[in-house]
């Protein structure tokens, strides 16, 4: 019997606090303070399942490899190929820092990350609309350099300066579900769908292949919220609250949503496409879908907010 089981989804961009200072120590940094959160949250007898974003790193190596590629003559690198490497290297960065910060509280967990396929469908829209931020931020002239150059599709994102976007098609299936069930089962903390999941589709003869896309690891941790039956899902980003004309003189942050003024609020169009909107969107998905409630705040306040103390709760109703 799993009691109060929760989705913890921890966004790519909240890994970095600085995004002019994206070293990899400044992520540990990040890492291990996300982690101690996490950690208060098991200590208070919920049990975990963490997903987490990847948009910055991602675009971190395809930098490298269009460098690599330009200066050595060295191949390019997939997409599929890249989401796996994030999973293995922000998985085990959370795996470590949360195996010593649970030590510090005195419990011993077992904690391990899942190397995820999501499947898609090859047919979806979203393979001819990218809308999908990846990689840090650009400024117009940079961003207008990597179109020119690099052929990349860029977009401005919520204020907050330029970023390559790529496809993002619909998650349907997690191909690993039957493993994470068993090991949540067993008590394990396990690390899934990191990047939303290695986008995969069947091909004409059944079997699975890598295609270039990005999942949008919102969308990926609703969808698993909702197969394991979870709790609670909790979208961890870069922000404590959802507000309303975010980043301008009229911001207002919300305590509360309905599903009924979630949906509004996403007609009128107050949440940016590549950002706060598919955190919206899960949020109100699982909810819709029959889960109890679901909290967007930032690392730092994961446990205030399961206290109600501060963050944005959806819950059903009008």
């Amino acid at each position: 019997m799993i009691d109060k089981l929760v989705v913890v989804a921890i966004g790519g961009n909240s890994l970095i606090t600085d995004p002019g200072n994206p070293e990899i120590d400044r992520q540990w940094e990040a890492v291990r303070e996300t982690c101690r959160h996490i950690a208060d949250m098991i200590a208070d007898g919920w049990q975990v399942v963490i997903t987490h974003g990847n948009g910055p790193q991602v675009g971190y190596i395809l930098n490298r490899a269009e460098i690599a590629k330009r200066e050595a003559d060295i191949h390019d690198v997939p997409l599929d190929l890249v989401v796996a490497d994030t999973q293995g290297s922000i998985g085990y960065m959370l795996q470590q820092a949360l195996d010593n910060s649970l030590r510090r509280v005195g419990m011993n967990h077992t904690v391990a990350t899942i190397i995820t396929q999501m499947r898609v469908d090859p047919d979806d829209p979203a393979f001819d609309h990218p809308d999908k931020p990846i990689g840090g931020f650009m400024s117009y002239q940079e961003a207008m350099s990597a179109q020119q150059e690099l052929g990349w599709r860029m977009v401005e994102d919520a204020g907050r300066g330029w970023r390559r976007v790529v496809a993002s098609p619909k998650p349907l299936v997690v191909n690993e579900i039957n493993a994470i069930q068993a090991m949540v089962l067993a008590g394990y903390i396990v690390i899934v769908c990191g990047g939303g999941g290695v986008p995969v589709v069947r091909n004409e003869v059944g079997s699975l292949r890598g295609i270039d896309a990005v999942i949008d690891k919102d969308r990926a941790s609703s969808l698993l919220a909702q197969t394991l039956r979870a709790d609670l899902l909790l979208i961890s980003t870069g922000v404590e609250k959802v507000c309303l004309h975010f980043n301008s003189p009229d911001e207002y942050a919300l305590d509360v949503m309905t599903l009924q003024e979630a949906h509004r609020y996403m007609d009128e169009e107050h949440f940016a496409r590549g950002s706060m909107f598919p955190k919206i969107e899960a949020a109100v998905d699982f909810v819709h879908n029959g889960g109890p409630r679901a909290i967007i705040t930032n690392p730092a306040n994961l446990t205030r907010a399961l206290r109600h103390e501060t963050g944005t709760w959806i819950v059903p109703g009008g």
